[in-house]
């Protein structure tokens, strides 16, 4: 069990997208700590309950399937759970799949904000004392809304100014700006996270990461966009966990707040250090040295070429710094997905998507023990 955090109030958080990539591993975190969370996910294919396979049956959470973009749910569950504070990761997030089909993103980045935001408003207003004081509507980001760098800017600090360049940057800087407008005009305690790239374990393999772990485990090719130099700064996803556990304890409301974890690599670099982690992992692959597998194809339209993160606001006011490097960090995370076979041949063949259809289908509302 995780050491119990402040958060545990005993009233729970209501968190959106917590069968996510991130927004699971948040999940995991705050229930081990102790914290009661009512996980609302509408289960689209980046949503996997089988990523919170471990606190099933916890009295300390109630899984939610739901449309954040559903109005009339969310305050249903506002009502009836009374959360000491919104979290809010559902979102899409895909730039290729926002090129390929921006409606989508449109409608839960920017429409589903604002019906959540309204109704953490109207939520508010019944609350009163201490529970008026201490409540919170967090809502996590991306570093992808400060549009691109040079190779000799300074990193995204929290007044750089926006300029998002994907239909998926577009949108969540729609969002931010929607959040800091509740905050300023009805005066609703939002706090924002902007994130560099997360990678870790429960990730779903269309990104980076786990994409070229599972293409280099079954000898299939790893395609690199370009020349491969685009620069990200990598963030591992339980740093990404604790600073927004801490922005949500800490943070001043209506502030923003950068987290990064000062390691900067090309995608390139990211690659190469994947292959010699699963060549030394994996000394009986016959596709040794992975690196042979590396072919490049056509950029992705707009692609931005460096983004980079100051996080200095986020650890002098609130002392929190990112405990992992990227070496650690992405040990870690190879050897998660190598002792995770399982997981992984589920979420690749689609099986996991039939088994939420049966599991799932028709219905809405789990109380809280779980989703048996």
């Amino acid at each position: 069990m995780a050491e119990e955090t402040k958060l545990a109030t005993g009233k729970p958080l209501l968190v959106t997208g917590g069968a996510g990539f991130i927004g699971s591993n948040f999940v995991l975190d705050m229930v081990k700590s102790g914290v009661a969370v009512v996980n609302l996910d509408k289960l689209t294919y980046a949503g996997n309950p089988a990523n919170l396979a471990a606190i099933q049956g916890s009295p300390l959470y109630t899984f939610v399937q739901g449309d954040i973009c559903d109005a009339e749910l969310v305050s249903e569950l506002m009502r009836q759970h009374k959360p000491s504070a919104v979290v809010h990761f559902a979102a899409e997030s895909h730039v290729d799949r926002s090129i390929a089909g921006p409606e989508a993103f449109l409608k839960t980045n920017i429409d589903g904000t604002f019906t959540l935001l309204q109704a953490a408003r109207a939520y508010y207003a019944t609350l009163e004392g201490a529970e008026k004081d201490a409540f919170r509507f967090l809502h996590v980001s991306t570093d992808e809304v400060y549009g691109t760098l040079k190779p000799e800017d300074p990193a995204f600090h929290e007044g750089t100014p926006y300029a998002p360049n994907s239909p998926y940057a577009a949108s969540k800087a729609s969002s931010d700006f929607l959040a800091r407008a509740w905050f300023h005009t009805y005066k609703l305690p939002v706090l924002i996270t902007n994130c560099s790239n997360n990678y870790g374990m429960f990730q779903f393999p269309e990104k980076l990461i786990p994409l070229m772990i599972t293409h280099a485990l079954s000898g299939k090719p790893l395609p690199i966009y370009g020349d491969g130099q685009q620069i990200r700064d990598w963030l591992f996803v339980g740093d990404h966990c604790s600073a927004i556990a801490a922005v949500l304890e800490k943070g001043r409301i209506g502030e923003t707040y950068n987290v990064g974890g000062g390691n900067q690599r090309s995608n390139l670099q990211v690659v190469h250090t994947l292959c010699a982690l699963l060549d030394e992992l994996v000394p009986e692959s016959p596709y040794k040295p992975h690196t042979q597998l590396i072919t490049y194809v056509t950029d992705r339209p707009g692609h931005d070429r460096r983004y980079a993160i100051d996080a200095r606001k986020l650890e002098g006011e609130i002392g929190w710094r990112a405990q992992e490097s990227f070496e650690t960090g992405m040990r870690k995370t190879v050897q998660w997905y190598l002792a995770n076979k399982a997981w992984v041949e589920n979420v690749t063949s689609g099986a996991y998507q039939q088994w939420m259809t049966q599991n799932y289908a028709g219905r809405t509302t789990v109380e809280a023990g779980g989703t048996q």
